[in-house]
Order: structure tokens, then C-alpha cells, then sequence
């Protein structure tokens, strides 16, 4: 992580954001595709049905709905695919990294969907990471109120092993994790705003 970048965001982001109009954001080039250089990889289409990549977000899926995860698709992995991550980050959050969403590693290599609202708890169809709010599992999208529309990347990577990550994992430990065993990527945007 840049110490430059952290304390900028902490001393001129956070109080901005108090306000309602953030000046420091995390920044596209610290989501987990660029932090992994995933651009030589092979690519993997993937769609949410519950809105078109690039436009809104429905409420139901935010902090101002139900809050429950959005259905997400994906294409068949590469040769030699074991595992599946899907990685949800904000990278207009008013903080020094992204603000992670969701994490879940070690879905099944033959999977190619997640239905809506996963549970954080008995969720068996893979191991959930902690979001930025150190609770396991998804956490609804929730902008400051009045702030510019923010995007929100569902990042899913096939993998040529399993992770056999613990509940709760963090986004440093999948990091490491990934790190020189990520065969495709591919990512689907919605957007979200908050009226001010």
C-alpha cells in the first residue's frame, strides 16, 4: 500500500466525506485486476442479470434496499481451471484502497452463476472473505450521500488451483493468494448513487 496515498485519503478524504462530497478516492488502478496485472490473462465473459454492465444497480442490492448479494454470470473457465473468485470493489470510495464488498474464493470449477443473496453464514457453494466493514460475507452498496455515482467492479477470477482459504479471509491474504495462478478474468460495472 502507498503511505503517500493512505494519508492523503485519511487527512483530506475522510473529512470531505463527512461532508458529503469526498476529494480523495482509492482510484481504478488499486483494484485487485490492475494490483494482479490480470492484462496477459485469458478472458471470461461475466454478467449480472440484475442490471446492464455500465448502468445502475437496482436498490434492492444496496445498503438502501434489501442489501442482498446481485446474481452474477460467468463464462466456462480455461483448460486446467480449478476454482472460481469473485472480488466486488468501489474504487470511488473516499478511502486508500477500494472498498472491498465481497469476497469468495474456492467456488467450484464447474460453477458458472451465483444466485442472488448469498448467505454469510451456511453459504455452501464457497468460502466467503471479510468486506471492508470486517464482516464476512456482502455488504450492499452505500455512496455518501450527494457524491458523484459510484462503480462498482464484480471481478471474477478462474483459478489453476484451490485456494482452501478460512471463512473470513482479507483481501491481502487473497492477494497472496491468486498471485501467479490466474488463468482468465473477467468483470461486469453497475453504478450507484445516493441523491444529495
Amino acid at each position: 500500500m502507498n503511505l503517500n496515498h493512505t494519508l492523503r485519503s485519511l487527512v483530506l478524504g475522510m473529512p470531505r466525506m463527512l461532508r458529503g462530497r469526498p476529494g480523495e478516492r482509492a482510484g481504478e488502478e488499486r483494484l485487485a485486476q490492475y494490483r494482479l496485472d490480470l492484462s496477459q490473462v485469458a478472458p471470461l465473459v461475466v454478467m449480472s442479470p440484475a442490471f446492464v454492465k455500465g448502468r445502475d444497480i437496482p436498490v434492492h442490492y444496496t445498503a438502501d434496499g434489501a442489501g442482498l448479494s446481485p446474481p452474477l454470470r460467468w463464462g466456462a473457465g480455461p483448460t486446467g481451471t480449478q476454482s472460481f473468485v469473485v472480488w466486488m470493489e468501489d474504487p470511488d470510495a473516499p478511502t486508500p484502497e477500494p472498498f472491498v464488498h465481497w469476497l469468495v474464493a474456492d467456488l467450484d470449477a464447474g460453477r458458472d452463476s451465483l444466485p442472488e443473496g448469498i448467505p454469510a453464514q451456511g453459504a455452501d457453494v464457497a468460502v466467503q472473505g471479510r468486506n471492508s466493514f470486517l464482516r464476512v460475507g456482502y455488504t450492499g452498496c452505500a455512496p455518501p450521500w450527494g457524491d458523484v455515482p459510484h462503480r462498482y467492479h464484480l471481478q471474477v477470477l478462474a483459478l489453476d488451483q484451490r485456494l482452501e482459504l478460512e471463512p473470513g479471509f482479507g483481501r491481502q491474504q487473497l492477494y497472496r493468494a491468486v498471485q501467479g495462478h490466474v488463468l482468465a478474468f473477467g468483470e461486469t460495472v453497475g453504478v450507484y448513487a445516493r441523491p444529495g
